[in-house]
């Protein structure tokens, strides 16, 4: 009898497609990862009572996850991913280790739908684009104090390891921005008596 061994993702993935993008997401196309999380959230808002109803629902999906969250957005909804991040109740924040946010959409700021204060998202980032040195998502990657990736569409096949290692990259980042404010909160800690 053959045992299998089975690794459990340290995430809980919470899948954002954005609203009207046909065909494979962008996580799947470019990096091989699971068309779907272990739950999924489509952003279609067209109004603020939409938006704050999916805001709402974020809430509740990041709240019921058994894990820490990374959430993986397309188009649209990296926008209202970050907005979200910047404004829900550190409650819910809190539990997300990072967030993956490809190729975002509406996000340049002229949106009144998601207007929200100019402040890096509260925990680790990384804006995904198939196209280098595209001026939209360098800034949005900045405004969010996210890492900007990009993947060029490869012609070869997806290898499975892909998710794995896109994984460890928010690991990485994740334990650098906690090396970071550990550093900064011994620089300004009062001397001990």
């Amino acid at each position: 009898m053959a045992l299998a061994l089975t690794t459990r993702d340290p995430f809980s993935i919470i899948t954002l497609p954005g609203g009207g993008e046909a065909g494979a997401p962008a996580w799947d196309r470019l990096l091989a990862w699971p068309v779907r999380g272990d739950a999924e959230l489509p952003f279609t808002a067209t109004s603020a009572a939409q938006r704050n109803l999916w805001a709402a629902r974020l809430d509740e999906a990041v709240a019921q996850a058994d894990r820490a969250v990374l959430l993986v957005a397309q188009g649209a909804s990296c926008a209202a991913a970050a907005w979200w991040a910047r404004l829900s109740p550190s409650q819910y924040v809190d539990r997300v280790a990072g967030a993956f946010l490809f190729m975002p959409d509406g996000a340049d700021g002229r949106d009144t739908l998601f207007a929200s204060p100019a402040a890096p998202l509260p925990f680790p980032s990384v804006v995904v684009t198939e196209r280098e040195g595209e001026d939209a998502m360098a800034s949005f990657a900045r405004s969010c104090g996210s890492r900007l990736l990009a993947v060029p569409h490869a012609a070869e096949p997806r290898q499975p390891t892909m998710w794995r290692h896109a994984q460890r990259m928010i690991e990485r980042v994740a334990a650098g921005i906690v090396e970071y404010d550990m550093r900064v909160i011994h620089a300004f800690a009062p001397p001990e008596r």
